[in-house]
């Protein structure tokens, strides 16, 4: 790359010309000037710009990222099914030839990219995590595969994932665990693991999740990168005459990032979803950091003493929210009044429920002994279910959005911690106790994400630091239903207030 025909190229450019938002680049001459020398320390935004100008080739950004990822990939099993390098070379060379041609596919012109290992990607493999599957081939792309696909990505593989997506810790008997960005021997979480420690890594440059259970979120903590879960209905998919537990959503090393892939993959759902929102996501350009002197925060913690939380996590939560009320909102600690016993047991058995589309491989003796004992017993208990328990269920989910919307009334925002726990060994399966409290199942640990995934509300991890160990942690952020802009310009003014998203990690090779 010749950095200072760059420099003085971009200068003379503008943002307009670009058809990108100062929001997100400032000046083009600042924007060049803070450029740094490795092109996958670039933000996605950056590489985005100065692949579609021109300065640095799509067969370059391949080869830099090749060798960021043969030479740390090993220690953190991040990405999976890697494609040959001489195929992923030959896909940037015709990306480059695309630029030549003035054809520009979209803001993923030429980015190296690696699918959550829950969607297929045609022509690759799409193990799912699972025995099972470990040499199935995908013949045909999932919906949002194709968004990213027509945005111009190429898929240098998949991003690596707990058994079906099962549990906040992204190992699998087909690849392994992945290790934190921060610490390869600790987890990166789940089930997008793999996904937050190619970020966290510099591996990718943004990556694609899912969350049922956190699983935006907590990754996000653990490997101190951005996990927007977005209002269930923005992306579709689901059950389209009612409000999923799960939704896919973006990752990203900043939140302008996390923003533009959100527009990559939020394309409006069709008629066949009636539940969908539409028309509530505008333009990247639109996107503004929160006035905060607006703001007023409901600051949940351990829901008084409700939830257990490992030694140190409140108060690194405490800290960020305290910069954010020096910034001028309001923070005030409260708990919703609700039995938060009552949402547990109804997250159980709407969870359980959901578990039925697994019943054939448990009847069936031949793939019963491939699948995990955690998928067994949620199957298991799929089988013990009434009627009457999923109507209580649900009656306890609607109290308990009624009880959310009383609290906006009075808050913008609600904030708690993204999880329970800091990342622990990737060889534990899951925590059994947190400050001597017993986890009665294998996800009771990661209790405080289901008071958002069972609202269905846009919640985005931010990050609050490390403990003394070097270990990061998070802090959701949950806005109204359909209020993703607000959200997101939330984290985009905490940026400018915290400076967390700037510790990167020293990565280790083997």
């Amino acid at each position: 790359m010749d950095r200072r025909k760059f420099l003085k190229k971009s200068a003379t450019l503008s943002v307009t010309h670009l058809g990108l938002s100062s929001v997100f680049l400032g000046s083009t001459s600042a924007f060049a000037a803070s450029l740094p020398s490795n092109i996958v320390d670039f933000s996605a935004n950056q590489l985005s710009q100065a692949i579609r100008l021109g300065n640095v080739s799509c067969v370059e950004t391949m080869q830099a990222y090749l060798k960021h990822i043969h030479r740390y990939n090993p220690a953190y099993n991040a990405i999976v099914s890697m494609v040959e390098d001489d195929a992923l070379l030959a896909q940037a060379a015709d990306a480059d030839a695309a630029i030549a041609r003035e054809e520009y596919r979209g803001w993923m012109h030429g980015f190296p990219h690696a699918v959550k290992d829950l969607a297929p990607v045609k022509g690759l493999r799409f193990t799912s995590g699972s025995p099972m599957f470990a040499n199935r081939i995908a013949q045909q792309d999932s919906d949002l595969v194709k968004n990213i696909r027509e945005s111009g990505a190429i898929f240098i593989g998949k991003t690596n994932t707990p058994e079906f997506g099962l549990g906040s810790q992204s190992y699998n008997p087909v690849f392994g665990a992945t290790g934190s960005a921060y610490d390869p021997a600790l987890t990166a979480g789940g089930s997008s693991g793999g996904a937050a420690c190619g970020l966290g890594t510099h591996m990718l440059p943004v990556a694609d999740g899912s969350d049922m259970m956190g699983s935006l979120r907590n990754p996000g903590a653990f490997n101190n990168v951005i996990g927007f879960r977005p209002s269930t209905g923005l992306l579709g998919g689901g059950d389209p005459f009612s409000r999923s537990l799960a939704t896919s959503g973006p990752m990203g090393r900043n939140t302008q990032d996390t923003i533009s892939l959100l527009h990559v993959i939020a394309n409006p759902p069709g008629n066949e979803q009636p539940h969908a929102l539409h028309g509530v996501l505008p333009g990247p350009e639109y996107f503004l950091p929160l006035d905060f002197k607006r703001s007023k925060i409901a600051w949940f913690g351990d829901c008084d003493g409700y939830l257990a939380m490992e030694e140190g996590i409140l108060p690194l939560c405490e800290a960020s929210l305290a910069k954010v009320s020096t910034a001028g909102a309001l923070v005030e600690a409260t708990s919703p009044n609700f039995d938060l016993r009552e949402l547990w047991q109804a997250w159980l058995t709407l969870r359980n429920w959901s578990r039925i589309s697994y019943r054939d491989y448990y009847e069936n003796s031949d793939t019963r002994t491939q699948l995990k004992p955690e998928l067994i017993w949620e199957i298991e208990r799929s089988y013990e279910l009434s009627a009457e328990d999923i109507y209580r269920a649900n009656d306890i989910r609607a109290r308990w959005y009624a009880e959310l919307n009383r609290l906006f009334e009075i808050y913008d925002f609600i904030a708690l911690p993204t999880a329970q726990v800091f990342p622990f060994s990737k060889d534990l399966h899951w925590p059994t106790e947190i400050d001597g409290q017993q986890m009665d199942t294998y996800h009771r640990w990661m209790e405080a994400v289901i008071l958002g995934s069972l609202s269905g509300l846009p919640i985005v991890n931010v990050p609050v630091g490390f403990d003394a160990k070097g270990r990061p942690m998070g802090m959701q952020i949950m806005g109204r239903y359909g209020d993703d802009k607000k959200v997101l310009e939330f984290a985009l003014a905490y940026e400018n207030f915290t400076d967390h998203l700037s510790i990167r990690p020293s990565l280790v090779s083997v």
